[in-house]
């Protein structure tokens, strides 16, 4: 699946007009997918209005997606007990749902949980309890389920007493036939947990995060149906770590195993319907996401206010939209609102994969660092390394000045500043004494990509290799490297490895991680194992001291309200670098119009085919190069605009810069067209009879016939008015003729008639 990234595509959160008045708006919730409407069932009180009440509901309301209405949903039989933290989910014309808490919360008595399962058929109304012969899964509450080959799966919970790691399946095709069946897994089973998301995508199903303990998690895990096996994957996710409500949306790639923020798009807004406050939190979607750019329902009154964090709220995908109703907001108050997030189907953000590739093929390379005591070379780009690592950035002007020195003693010329480091100079060599070339490498390929490629999970020397990355980036102050690296070591620590990575860590001076292994050692389920094995003889006598007092006295442990810091991201600090934080080194001059704009080769090379090709074959002897699109020279606000694009993969620009960057993804062959994208839909949702002249010359030497369609529609029917435009007369033969024929299909034919008798 290939998820598209940033929010910046058009993506946007809304809140879903609630209709019919607070009688039919519902409380509490579970929510489920149901085209073309959303099932609510039971859970607690969390009526639209802020509330603190504690009653149980077992009602059952339908939401249309369409005309964004409450209904009560019309039911016949006896519906499960008043409940809540159950789950719902949907097979074929019917919705299913199963176990929960139950009880009356408010005297607290006659709480327990519930492992029955119940089945709602839409068509008809009817409730009807599934009774089956043979064991039953614990009962249980807050649990994972999910539908996958025709079955129910039921993962984890919370049996009243304990958190269960245990995996129940049963079939939904023929209720007198089937029966539960424990499933036996293996590999690298989730801790109990509860309170986690669950989604099935390419015949596996995946587990992330949830409660383990009074710990919250980051974790997340695959399960392959088929062969009933875990894998916990590490991945360089970095959650906010703080006591507020996070309100931020994140996406999971399961083809790239790679994860994202989703920063919604600007022109987000919330409907001043019943209710304002809502929801935006952590969960992962491996839902494809699809189709269409912002959608505008009927009401349109908004103000732009993005939704606050909250917990235990529900979501699903719909089509080409996510919906989220419910959940617990500040001061533990349940709400009532429903959002719907829109996605987007923009081309796929190329910014990493583009600096990867500059780093694999080390084109334009103007330095190269010595390292260690081999002084093995790796060769670089001072724009990328400067721009995101400050301590590097250190080592590079030092050499530079070295270079300097040594140049004005030979009586030879240096440039340095916006001309410096021109081709056909040497490589300017920056000695890295701490580190060896193989973390090193490593560490370089985060710099340019923000990720690192994960070796073989678990191998004693790969982990090995990721300790030493975890080394350099703590001397080198690379915060979001430091915590990649610890979520991969901390997910490959086994029975296996577990003593060669505590002494490394010890021997490293690495003292979270040698922590985590000693707390991993001294669990009662692996003690006895690690103690008896040879490896253990071998340790150092102060680091069995140290294990040994671990198991007799384990320390208390210390929680921090202190935030994690998980460091700046490859596109903040592009973001910086461009603003100009990357002035002095320069080493490029665009000329728009004879305006200077200093800029960096190996990263226009790196992001535009058209400059990659200039740089290799045709370098420009003074350094500079003028810029335009075409023959257009393009606005000095368009051609900010468009380096925004080039250096952090921003899309975001007025109306009329769009005009003019429309075909800049042709001319300077950038990696895909999403820049034209994002320019097509910000003309299309901002053409005027002022601009639609010009918008329709634009699309139309760029081929963008769906654009240029728009443009004659808005033309035909506002023909009055454009007919007044001076510029009209100016269009060329063809785009004339085009208007004409757009008129005569848009003319009835007792209009012709009209016409035809007035001549």
């Amino acid at each position: 699946m290939s998820v598209p990234q940033g929010g910046e595509r058009g993506e946007s959160w809304r809140t879903a007009l609630l209709r019919g008045g607070a009688r039919g708006m519902p409380r509490g919730c579970s929510l489920q997918e149901r085209l073309p409407a959303l099932q609510i069932c039971g859970r607690r009180s969390s009526c639209p209005f802020p509330s603190r009440r504690k009653t149980m509901l077992n009602d059952l309301l339908r939401f249309d997606v369409k005309d964004c209405s409450w209904c009560r949903a019309f039911t016949t039989g006896t519906p499960p007990a008043p409940r809540y933290h159950h789950s719902a989910v949907v097979y074929g014309s019917s919705m299913f749902v199963f176990g929960g808490y139950t009880g009356d919360i408010y005297s607290n008595s006659n709480l327990k949980n519930k492992n029955d399962l119940f089945e709602y058929k839409f068509a008809t109304g009817q409730w009807t309890e599934w009774k089956t012969e043979g064991r039953l899964p614990v009962a249980r509450s807050a649990h994972g389920a999910t539908v996958y080959s025709e079955k129910l799966w039921i993962f984890a919970g919370y049996d009243g007493n304990a958190r269960l790691n245990d995996m129940w399946t049963i079939g939904l095709q023929d209720r007198e036939l089937t029966c539960w069946e424990e499933i036996e897994q293996s590999g690298e089973i989730p801790p109990s947990c509860c309170n986690f998301p669950v989604a099935v995508c390419k015949d596996k199903m995946f587990v992330f995060s949830g409660q383990s303990g009074a710990k919250i998690t980051n974790n997340l895990f695959q399960f392959e149906f088929k062969e009933k096996i875990w894998t916990r994957i590490p991945t360089e996710h970095l959650l906010r770590a703080d006591n507020t409500l996070p309100n931020e949306l994140h996406c999971y790639d399961v083809d790239s195993q790679t994860w994202e923020v989703i920063q919604p798009s600007p022109d987000s807004e919330v409907k001043p319907s019943a209710f304002l406050s809502a929801f935006y939190s952590p969960s992962f979607l491996t839902h494809l996401l699809r189709a269409g750019c912002i959608y505008s329902p009927p009401v349109v009154h908004f103000f732009p206010q993005l939704p606050s964090g909250r917990l235990f709220h529900a979501a699903a995908v719909i089509s080409d939209a996510m919906y989220i109703f419910g959940g617990t907001v500040d001061n533990n108050i349940r709400s009532g609102e429903m959002y719907r997030f829109q996605f987007s189907c923009y081309p796929k953000c190329t910014l990493h994969e583009d600096y990867g590739r500059l780093w694999e093929n080390r084109q334009f390379s103007d330095l190269e660092f010595v390292l260690g005591e081999k002084e093995e070379r790796v060769r670089g780009h001072t724009a990328i390394v400067t721009a995101r690592c400050k301590w590097l950035k250190k080592k590079i002007m030092q050499a530079r000045e070295r270079l300097k020195q040594v140049s004005v003693l030979e009586g030879q010329c240096v440039l340095t500043g916006t001309a410096g480091w021109a081709s056909g100079q040497p490589l300017l060599e920056v000695p890295i004494r701490e580190a060896e070339a193989q973390p090193f490498e490593v560490l370089m390929q985060f710099l340019y990509t923000d990720k690192i490629k994960y070796p073989r999970k678990g191998h004693v020397q790969d982990v090995l290799l990721i300790m030493d990355v975890y080394k350099l980036a703590l001397n080198f102050k690379l915060s979001r490297l430091e915590q990649l690296c610890l979520q991969y070591i901390e997910a490959s620590v086994d029975l296996q490895n577990v003593l060669i990575v505590c002494e490394n860590a010890n021997k490293l001076q690495l003292d979270q991680l040698k922590e985590h292994c000693l707390n991993f050692v001294v669990k009662e389920s692996h003690f006895n194992q690690v103690i008896m094995m040879k490896e253990f003889e071998h340790l150092s006598s102060s680091l069995i001291v140290e294990i040994v007092r671990r198991k007799q006295q384990p320390p208390v442990r210390m929680h921090s309200d202190q935030p994690l810091d998980i460091g700046t991201s490859l596109i903040q600090d592009m973001k910086a670098y461009l603003e100009g934080a990357g002035i002095e080194f320069c080493d490029i001059i665009l000329l728009l119009d004879g305006h200077p704009r200093p800029a960096h080769k190996a990263i226009l090379a790196a992001r535009s085919s058209y400059f990659e090709a200039m740089f290799r074959s045709f370098m420009p002897e003074d350094g500079q190069v003028n810029i335009s699109i075409g023959e257009m020279v393009p606005s000095k606000q368009a051609f900010e605009s468009m380096l925004r694009y080039i250096y952090y993969g921003e899309v975001n620009m007025p109306p009329e810069d769009s005009l003019y960057l429309f075909a800049a993804p042709y001319y300077y062959g950038f990696s895909n067209n999403r820049l034209q994208a994002y320019c097509k839909q910000n003309l299309e949702m901002n053409v005027t009879v002022e601009n639609v002249l010009q918008i329709l010359e634009a699309a139309d030497k760029t081929q963008a016939l769906d654009m240029k369609r728009h443009c004659l529609h808005i033309i035909v029917h506002q023909f009055t008015k454009v007919s007044k435009l001076p510029n009209l007369r100016s269009l060329s033969q063809p785009l004339l003729l085009d208007i004409i024929e757009s008129l005569a299909n848009h003319i009835s034919d007792k209009q012709c008639a009209e016409l035809g008798s007035d001549i």
